[in-house]
């Protein structure tokens, strides 16, 4: 009896155990170069090509629920998970650990869209907690000397900045474009002409993604955002706060970030010199690459969305299209014909002082989200910006 009691007891621990660990998200995100849910495509009810979700998860046996289109397809390393566009949940189960709901929209996603290719990383808790905090202790024993060796992966570097948080971005070749508003660049504002030559001399690394609340917040102590969530796009930020918050994370990381000019922004929406001559940074379809306003499609939803969920452009930087405008180091002025090197704006301030911001906003139509459309506001104006944001630039 004592024997048949202790065995009752290792069956409930050992089925405890199983259960204490869980399946958690580790990310969610749009895979804008992978055009798999186009060349193997498998329909709704509607006849309409399905969105498609490759799950990276690293167990046998694993189920799905929430709508799904057909078999889940085992690939070697990965799951794929057809469903009709819409969805906005999928659960993931297995027989030993608690399962996850997976919630599109806690990642930036508010639904899946026909014809697109999703990613998505589950891994087991407590194991993964166990690696993120070894991983957050290397990070806190950095604090006081800050890491001057960033991680480089191919075009990329990856540097670290406090509490875990890390700023990823994207080397931009030096070379030779037309700025302006080109011929692909449809229906230009007067001040996006006369097109000129510009020739930039030095190689640039600039951000990936645009500032995140996150990161504001590891650096300056609070958010400033009308719309709050930690990867969603700081906003409603001056001129004169990027500054201040550029001074403050330079002397944290012991690099020399600053604002990029105007001339470096066009030239890493336009694709540097991987250029395909697209209207917008990435695609001449908008809706590839942007979150914006139209009265014919407000795929934005009167908000900000969390940075990198649309594909990104030729040199992989996402949003410089939409989401929010981000402020450049230049004084604003007229454009000039002439063939420029290295320009920075305005030689000195005039009256009224204006800095210039590129880039379209949650809020703007098609019109706005162009490559080559330019704009300008006072250095000090906060309050009516919560479309307006910042890219960083870290010079080599």
């Amino acid at each position: 009896m004592r024997n048949i009691l202790l065995s009752f007891v290792l069956l409930f621990a050992a089925i405890s155990s199983a259960f204490a660990q869980e399946l958690t998200v580790k990310s969610f995100k749009l895979a804008g170069s992978d055009l798999t849910a186009q060349t193997q495509p498998r329909k709704d009810l509607n006849d309409r090509n399905c969105a498609l979700i490759k799950v990276g998860i690293g167990l046998q046996g694993v189920q799905f629920e929430g709508g799904i289109m057909g078999n889940v397809e085992n690939k070697t390393g990965e799951y794929w998970v057809y469903m009709p566009q819409g969805n906005r949940q999928l659960k993931v189960k297995h027989a030993n650990y608690a399962p996850v709901m997976v919630t599109f929209a806690d990642y930036g996603v508010e639904k899946l869209e026909s014809n697109r290719t999703y990613e998505l990383i589950v891994v087991t808790y407590p194991q993964y907690a166990i690696t993120q905090n070894v991983t957050n202790q290397s990070l806190d024993s950095q604090h006081s000397t800050p890491q001057t060796h960033p991680t480089v992966s191919d075009n990329t570097i990856s540097i670290p900045v406090k509490d875990g948080i890390s700023i990823d971005m994207v080397r931009v070749e030096a070379g030779t474009f037309t700025m302006g508003a080109t011929a692909e660049m449809k229906d230009p504002f007067g001040n996006e002409k006369p097109t000129h030559r510009v020739t930039l001399t030095n190689d640039y690394y600039i951000g990936k993604y645009e500032v995140t609340q996150a990161l504001w917040k590891a650096v300056m102590g609070n958010n400033p955002s009308n719309f709050k969530g930690d990867n969603l796009p700081v906003e409603q930020v001056s001129w004169d706060d990027c500054q201040e918050f550029i001074s403050k994370l330079n002397r944290i990381t012991g690099k020399t970030f600053r604002l990029p000019t105007e001339a470096e922004w066009e030239y890493a929406a336009r694709g540097g010199n991987k250029s395909r001559g697209y209207q917008y940074s990435g695609s001449n379809n908008l809706l590839d690459v942007a979150w914006y306003d139209d009265w014919y499609d407000d795929n934005s939803g009167d908000k900000t969305h969390a940075v990198g969920t649309k594909q990104p452009n030729e040199l992989g930087i996402y949003d410089m299209s939409g989401n929010v405008s981000e402020w450049c180091q230049d004084w604003y002025e007229a454009y000039s014909s002439s063939s420029q090197v290295n320009p920075t704006g305005a030689n000195s301030e005039f009256d009224p002082s204006y800095r210039v911001y590129r880039g379209g906003s949650w809020e703007d139509d098609d019109r706005f989200c162009r490559s080559s459309r330019r704009a300008c506001g006072e250095p000090g104006d906060r309050d009516r910006y919560s479309t307006l944001g910042l890219r960083l630039v870290l010079s080599e």
